[in-house]
């Protein structure tokens, strides 16, 4: 019989999920895992209140110092999970630093495997005994506490492993051990057994369904956050878009606002894109388009903004702008970087760029307006020839209060 041969594809999906469970993760997917940890307070709560509910019954049946003890430690684990959960909310929960929330994921690890500890404690004092109802009690909260593993931190699956197997391995070794010994009632022993494997069995189908849980966990939040991207920021050059130039235009103009200075809209267009597109063909134009946006990228500061708004158009939001000289003195670097020559496919291309600059709040603090009134002056710039920049002036900004109207 030949053996089982495993598909390229086959392949693939064990490689992506082992690189994923040894943490290889996009930041925003692992913050979202790390986060559904922290969101199960009541679940918690709930199941520490089960554990001391059977502890006490045991504990009321037998008076066993060791049951009281491990009951008051579950209490002491399951305050102390639910005052770790709060702790990490005060601390701004997934919104903080990725390093930070590896520390957080740790002690929630470190916690969780506590209590799967207490469960397999609580199990091998009980097995001493010949008490089938008070087994049946303890052994129950095994295979709840492994469901609940799966069904809740399937997004990580290190923890799923570690405290199945705190939980279970010792309590079917217990079992086995119960089975060995000496009592008359008849198949006591083949039960025991029986039930102990169950058990192993149970937790490994478990942890196949963890692999499967956690691989389309991932896709699903991979996709959600890659399309998030696409919906601001542009595809081809990876700038942001109309809809994060809002957001980035508000945080510039509070920070512009209270360093009491002025921010500038520069609108741009590429002069002689077109015939680029039209001779070597839109590929050529797309990489000359990437290569504008990396040279955009290199010239602003990391509170300046540069956006593409579509075709050959692209936009920067300058903050902190103290005088119009300022603003001047980078369009005119804008346009003397956007201007050296372009080597796409080995063939040296030109193009140059016009710039049209609108002041906030001079012109006001509309942002419809204000890239109104930016065009405005960018018309007049083309209309100077190539490679002119202009500041909107009082007669643009009424055409631009008529175009928006």
């Amino acid at each position: 019989m030949e053996p089982t041969r495993t598909s390229s594809g086959q392949r693939l999906a064990i490689g992506k999920f082992w690189m994923r469970f040894a943490g290889d993760l996009p930041d925003p997917v692992y913050r979202d895992l790390v986060s559904t940890l922290f969101s199960m307070r009541a679940v918690i709560v709930g199941f520490g209140g089960l554990y001391v509910i059977v502890g006490a019954l045991i504990y009321s049946k037998w008076h066993d110092v060791g049951i009281a003890a491990l009951t008051v430690s579950a209490i002491a684990v399951t305050v102390a999970r639910v005052m770790l959960i709060s702790a990490y909310d005060r601390a701004g929960g997934s919104a903080q630093p990725v390093a930070s929330l590896r520390g957080w994921e740790r002690r929630y690890e470190i916690l969780t495997c506590l209590f799967a500890l207490l469960l397999a404690g609580i199990n091998i004092r009980v097995l001493i005994e010949h008490e089938p109802l008070v087994h049946i009690s303890t052994i129950s909260l095994v295979f709840t506490f492994g469901a609940g593993i799966v069904s809740r931190n399937a997004g990580r699956p290190r923890l799923c492993v570690i405290a199945l197997a705190l939980s279970v391995v010792p309590t079917a070794l217990a079992m086995f051990v119960h089975a060995s010994s000496d009592y008359a009632e008849p198949l006591h022993a083949e039960f025991f057994i029986f039930e102990a494997l169950l058990l192993l069995a149970v937790a490994g189908m478990s942890l196949s369904s963890v692999g499967h849980l956690y691989t389309v966990m991932v896709d699903h939040l991979t996709i959600k956050h890659d399309l998030a991207k696409l919906a601001r920021f542009d595809a081809l050059t990876g700038l942001p878009n109309r809809l994060s130039l809002r957001e980035s235009f508000q945080s510039g103009l509070r920070s512009s606002q209270q360093a009491t200075s002025q921010l500038a809209i520069h609108y741009m267009d590429l002069d002689g894109f077109k015939s680029i597109n039209d001779r070597y063909g839109h590929p050529a134009g797309d990489k000359m388009l990437l290569e504008v946006a990396r040279r955009l990228n290199a010239i602003v500061r990391a509170d300046d903004v540069a956006c593409r708004l579509g075709g050959d158009e692209f936009l920067l939001v300058q903050t902190c702008v103290q005088h119009r000289d300022q603003a001047e003195i980078l369009a005119r670097r804008v346009i003397r970087q956007l201007s050296e020559p372009y080597l796409i496919d080995g063939i040296e291309m030109r193009v140059t760029v016009s710039i049209g600059i609108s002041l906030a709040p001079e012109f006001g603090i509309d942002l419809e307006n204000l890239m109104a009134c930016a065009d405005a002056a960018l018309y007049r710039s083309k209309a100077r020839g190539k490679a002119q920049v202009q500041f909107c002036d009082a007669g643009d900004y009424q055409e631009a209060g008529r175009a928006v109207a």
